[in-house]
């Protein structure tokens, strides 16, 4: 029966009628009935297309459906016959509409916005390269004729401030001083402008002496406040840059003191330094102190660490600092934060000094920081110098072999002809060695805060005493256990507690890094030997290093280093000569390089003996050549005076070869 029950409503359903309704079959489940409508009871037969919905909520946005609301009479608010009149529109029309509805918006909330779009397109023509000059002169001008009396309120448009670089750029000197004096009292406000501070500075690279002073002085009692924030930060170090060095100080020196910050009168000194101006001023070392760190401790808190001016502050701070100011400067920028420090002279100060001072946990923090960064930072005239303290101080050398190490010897063959590159290699190979140091980089290399080792020499001061009232030895011995006890406090304050010479064998030797670096000295001994900079790293790594350090391990492949430099000196001199390249042992930096190994270097000297010289001295014996055939007379190794001198003294007998006077043959046992 349900069956059947089932069929029949399937049949009943076939034979519903226009206009019936769902319930009208008596079926078992009836929908909620309609309301009913006058459209309802009307037949569908005049009605050819059907209701679109989509087209009908977008014509009629925001208004209620016909059937959800009705008028007092009974009757829908909505009427069939308004869809005719509010056809859907296309998406062009749509396009427009909105674009005209935004430059309403615009106008209305921009008081300069047609002045903005007139600037504009004056700006798309004057900035062409391929226009002439008195056409642009004349845009220019027009240009700021258009701004003048508006340019302060504009300025902050990222349109028209970019009109107004431009004029800056090309405009003669009067009209850049007229918009300079526009500016003027409203430079605090623009500096702090996302796109007003491009202008700034472009308006001070144009600026003359008068215009730079007036500027810097009107940053007066601002300049702490501004380096906190992220974008007038920039001005004032743009400012400092450009700046002289009264200027640079007068601009420092508002944020050693609250008294020089307020007071103008006093920024003028000539004392440089922190501590000769405390003592000058007769200031307090305690509220300098504190008030350098309300000072810097927000700008560091910020990340605002790029700027030149903030790292001479910090430095001169850090000579002031107690233990535990300094201490909290040191863990604060023991992150990647120093990497964007580091390409500055005072800023590489900084980074030393961190290494040298901070504990293990922030040398790690600071070594994970350079990771990616390491061959940019090696490369680079300061960057270099922490990369150099850092393999002489830091005791993790497993750690330095993972990120520095791995990350050098990818760059290898950049490095060593690179006049920074070169240096953290002849740390390694020669360290602290003055022919490549000069004598302000090692004086950098040995800076320290002062705070940080006052415990230390107390603690020696206090063992001395002690040692003193125990022992019942000689005054003179005692002085001499004292000297030794301070200088090892000091080195375990300030670096690390390894043997130095086991660290550098394991960073250099052991890391595989000397292998790889006698194997690009092999591929380009040639270029390494004409190479002003080359140069240096193939001697010391032909010469072995300093304290032999290459030595039993790497005997092997430093044969092979000398056969190869030996096998391009003996080249014969007329195949040089129809390559038109000068022979290495006349060019001026190869043959100098050459004629140091002979000297320094007993094992290298034999071997280009055998293969190049042996017989053809008399070829050689002019020019800058004969300086090297020479150079075997002068060898600290009397074997090799000995295998030289059976040839080359008959050329001196002879007058062909001529010894310089202050250098004389050694004799031979």
């Amino acid at each position: 029966m349900a069956f059947k029950n089932q069929k029949d409503s399937q049949s009943n359903k076939r034979k519903r009628i226009p206009g019936a309704t769902k319930g009208d079959d008596g079926g078992k489940f009836s929908p909620k009935k309609k309301l009913r409508t006058p459209s309802n009871n009307q037949p569908n037969k005049g009605f050819k297309k059907p209701f679109d919905s989509k087209a009908a909520g977008q014509s009629n946005k925001g208004f209620k459906k016909p059937f959800e609301s009705k008028a007092a009479g009974g009757k829908p608010k909505y009427n069939k016959s308004d869809t005719s009149q509010d056809a859907p529109k296309t998406k062009r029309e749509l396009r427009i509409q909105a674009k005209e509805l935004a430059e309403a918006r615009k106008k209305k909330r921009r008081p300069h916005y047609t002045l903005e779009q007139e600037l504009a397109l004056l700006w798309e023509k004057m900035r062409r390269r391929n226009i002439a000059k008195e056409d642009r002169s004349k845009l220019i001008s027009d240009a700021l004729r258009r701004m003048k009396g508006k340019i302060p309120e504009i300025a902050g448009s990222h349109v028209s401030c970019r009109v107004l670089q431009t004029c800056a750029k090309y405009c003669s000197k009067e009209e850049g001083n007229a918009v300079f004096e526009e500016l003027r009292p409203h430079f605090l406000t623009l500096a702090c402008n996302t796109y007003a501070v491009h202008l700034i500075t472009k308006m001070l690279d144009n600026a003359s002496k008068e215009q730079l002073a007036g500027f810097i002085s009107s940053l007066h009692g601002h300049v702490a406040s501004l380096l906190r924030h992220m974008v007038g930060s920039v001005v004032v170090e743009h400012a400092y840059q450009l700046g002289n060095a009264t200027q640079k100080q007068a601009l420092l020196m508002e944020l050693y003191s609250t008294e020089l910050q307020l007071f103008k009168d006093l920024v003028s000194l000539k004392e440089r330094r922190l501590v000769d101006i405390i003592s000058k001023l007769n200031l307090q070392k305690t509220s300098v102190i504190r008030h350098m760190s309300s000072v810097i401790q927000p700008i560091l808190e910020k990340g605002i660490v790029d700027h030149s001016i903030l790292h001479k502050a910090l430095v001169e701070y850090l000579t002031v600092a107690d233990k535990t100011s300094a201490a909290d400067v040191i863990q604060h920028l023991s992150s990647a934060l120093l990497v964007r420090m580091i390409h500055t002279k005072d800023g590489s100060k900084i980074g030393i000094l961190c290494i040298k001072h901070g504990n293990a946990q922030e040398r790690k923090k600071i070594i994970k920081g350079m990771k990616g960064h390491v061959s940019k930072i090696a490369q680079d005239r300061f960057g270099s110098m922490v990369l150099m303290c850092i393999l002489s101080v830091v005791d993790d050398t497993r750690l330095i072999k993972k990120i520095i190490i791995r990350e050098l010897q990818k760059v290898l063959k950049e490095l060593i002809f690179d006049k920074n590159g070169r240096r953290p290699l002849l740390q390694l190979l020669h360290p602290n060695c003055s022919r490549y140091l000069s004598p302000d980089d090692l004086s950098l290399l040995d800076s320290s805060i002062p705070s940080l080792l006052i415990k230390g020499d107390l603690e020696t001061e206090a063992e001395a005493e002690a040692e003193e009232n125990v022992k019942s030895s000689e005054v003179e011995e005692d002085e001499d256990e004292v000297e030794e006890d301070e200088e090892e406090n000091v080195k375990t304050v300030t670096g690390g507690k390894k043997d130095p010479l086991l660290r550098r064998r394991e960073l250099l030797v052991d890391s595989g890094l000397a292998e790889s670096l006698i194997d690009a000295c092999c591929e380009n001994a040639e270029d390494l030997l004409r190479s002003n900079h080359g140069k240096e790293v193939l001697f010391e790594v032909v010469t072995g290093g300093a304290d032999g350090i290459l030595h039993p391990q790497l005997d092997e492949k430093l044969e092979s280093l000398y056969e190869t430099i030996a096998s391009i000196v003996a080249i014969p001199k007329s195949k040089e000569e129809e390559e038109e390249k000068e022979h290495l042992l006349e060019n001026f930096h190869s043959s100098r390089t050459i004629r140091k190994l002979i000297i320094d270097c007993p094992s290298f000297a034999s071997t280009l003996w055998k293969k190049a010289f042996k017989g053809n001295c008399k070829m050689w014996a002019q020019g800058h050549s004969a300086k090297v055939i020479c150079a075997y007379l002068e060898s600290s190794d009397s074997k090799v005076v000995k295998m030289a001198k059976q040839e080359l003294q008959p050329l001196l007998d002879k007058g062909v070869l001529k010894l310089p006077e202050k250098n004389q043959p050694k004799k031979a046992d």
